[in-house]
């Protein structure tokens, strides 16, 4: 089965970045919007950032706008999401999914990594 698979997390300090890779294949981002979603613990799953095939649109929540890029790589077939001026909010396990039937914008999980967590602490 095709999964995904998620790297880059890791422990930093507020203010501090991180890069996270989403490894999918060129089939994936020509043709499946791809999203970046987190589970912080006592909350819903939070649509994060998604781009669309082709890497042409994209969208990002309220809480990250201006900090997250999301964007392809296309030599490395992955989808990255630039973190920067990280909070302690932002702390939660980091997933990433690609919707192959409807697209962009990405509304269900076709495939999806098992995510890596991100610790932000102040």
């Amino acid at each position: 089965q095709v999964q995904l698979a998620e790297s880059g997390g890791g422990s930093v300090q507020t203010g501090g970045s991180l890069k996270l890779s989403c490894l999918a294949n060129s089939y994936m981002l020509q043709n499946c919007g791809i999203g970046w979603y987190r589970q912080i613990e006592g909350k819903e799953r939070e649509e994060v950032a998604i781009i669309s095939m082709h890497a042409d649109l994209s969208h990002y929540s309220r809480s990250v706008e201006g900090r997250f890029t999301i964007s392809h790589d296309k030599t490395q077939n992955t989808v990255l999401l630039q973190m920067n001026s990280l909070r302690t909010e932002d702390t939660g396990l980091y997933q990433c999914a690609a919707d192959c039937i409807h697209g962009y914008p990405p509304v269900r999980f076709d495939y999806a990594g098992p995510g890596t967590q991100v610790t932000v602490s102040s």
